[in-house]
């Protein structure tokens, strides 16, 4: 059943559109930002060089998100994404800048996105390889790998002075959480559909009775800042090329996966053909990225959970979404206002919205047929997903270039859940001495063959 409030083609009014569009921004800025600042931190580079990074890369989200949602020919999936700077990058960025500064970075990142450029010619072929069994694992664990950051984010979140786990930390993200759930089951209209929105600001102006809304970013901000293409410059080290190349290829699995998931929030069919204009705009908006002087850029997951969350499926509530990124990297005291958001308002909507997508994986599951085959396949996959998920330390001791590609439990899951489903046999329909069909197959997952027969 559809139960969408604004379809993927739906223009709601302006007004309408505006709140929309900033409920994504609030899902997606905090994610955004953090990438610059912690490669900017682990490289020790000067406060100036940081904000250049964090405005840069607002920049570019905001012109990759609105060519992602409006579509520039054969790029962009036509869908409600939202692009930001990945953590899936983090790590080969960082061990890349560590020896080459962030011109390798830029540079070895520019090279790198062809592998995602390429690679979208493949969808069509790489789709096959996701039927139900394997899509609902990887939506499944997609949600299970987000949970974990809105858990630390309603504990108060990490570094120094910070009382993780206090309890007025977990008050305010309990707070928050229970008024979305609130607001979207018992609300009307456009106060259900910006739900999380409503309910991150009901909590902000909570948190700003309680004393722990720091307005110092704000004091600091520029008001505007120019974009700085080529900034730093670039270079293009192999080693930083051949790291990147690797971490693209596991976002291209990831954002395979959320494509997935994206197609069944908003109940789209996802063909070959539109996941290859998806990962296309994916590696193209990562070599602008780099030219813009912003780290690589992929889909993000979590708002994903907003769409599932409040119905709201409208491509052009996200395009202004990107507007609005781009003109927080225009003008730093916008972005600069959002970040004074508690992590436990963020962790309590964060909380519902993830968990919404791990309701989607689970109906996606649902749908599959239930015999040994399947059950092994989704099983292993997701058990395996949430060990790298829950146990980092697990692969602590394995080569980098294993941890890099290992190191995500969505690809984990992924990659499992792909190879069993094609190394474990078919199973022929079994029948009862009665001649009839032990277990009725649903029409959906009969093959042609068995439909002939």
């Amino acid at each position: 059943m559809n139960n969408l409030l604004f379809q993927v083609e739906d223009r709601p009014p302006l007004l309408t559109t505006i709140l929309l569009a900033a409920q994504h921004m609030l899902a997606a800025l905090g994610g955004i930002i953090a990438v610059p600042l912690v490669v900017g931190a682990a490289l020790k580079l000067p406060a100036d060089q940081i904000i250049a990074l964090i405005n840069a890369a607002l920049l570019g989200s905001g012109v990759v998100t609105f060519i992602q949602c409006k579509g520039v020919g054969p790029v962009g999936i036509r869908l409600p994404c939202v692009m930001g700077t990945s953590f899936a990058f983090v790590g080969a960025a960082i061990s890349v800048g560590i020896e080459h500064g962030v011109p390798g970075i830029l540079g070895s990142s520019l090279i790198a996105s062809l592998v995602m450029i390429v690679g979208s010619c493949f969808m069509p072929q790489i789709r096959k390889l996701f039927p139900h069994a394997v899509t609902g694992v990887v939506v499944t664990m997609i949600g299970l790998s987000l949970v974990p950051v809105a858990i630390d984010w309603a504990a108060g979140g990490f570094g120094p002075g910070v009382n993780y786990g206090a309890p007025a930390n977990l008050g305010v993200a309990g707070f928050v959480l229970v008024t979305v759930i609130a607001l979207v089951q018992f609300g009307k209209g456009i106060i259900s559909a910006a739900a999380v929105v409503i309910g991150m600001f009901i909590g902000y102006l909570l948190c700003v009775g309680l004393g722990m809304v720091d307005f110092v970013p704000v004091r600091t901000a520029q008001i505007f800042a120019l974009p700085q293409p080529l900034h730093y410059g670039m270079s293009f080290p192999v080693g930083g090329i051949v790291a990147m190349g690797i971490a693209f290829l596991v976002t291209m699995v990831e954002t395979t996966g959320t494509f997935m998931a994206l197609g069944a929030a908003t109940h789209t069919k996802m063909r070959g053909k539109t996941l290859a204009r998806g990962i296309l705009c994916d590696g193209l908006g990562s070599a602008f990225a780099a030219l813009m002087s912003s780290p690589p850029v992929s889909t993000f997951a979590q708002n994903v959970g907003v769409v599932s969350l409040t119905g709201v499926a409208s491509r052009h509530v996200v395009a202004l979404t990107g507007v609005m990124l781009f003109l927080a990297g225009l003008f730093p005291v916008l972005g600069a206002v959002v970040v004074t958001i508690p992590k436990p308002v963020l962790g309590g909507a964060g909380l519902m919205m993830f968990a919404m997508i791990i309701s989607a994986g689970i109906q996606l599951l649902s749908q599959v047929e239930h015999n040994k085959r399947n059950g092994l396949i989704m099983a292993v996959a997701i058990g395996c997903g949430l060990a790298v998920t829950v146990r980092h330390e697990l692969l602590s001791q394995l080569p980098a270039f294993v941890k890099e590609i290992f190191g995500s439990g969505i690809t984990v899951g992924a990659l499992i859940a792909v190879t069993l489903n094609l190394v474990l046999p078919e199973r022929p329909i079994e029948h009862d001495e009665d001649g009839d069909d032990a277990c009725e197959v649903p029409q959906a997952f009969v093959t042609k063959e068995q439909k002939a027969a």
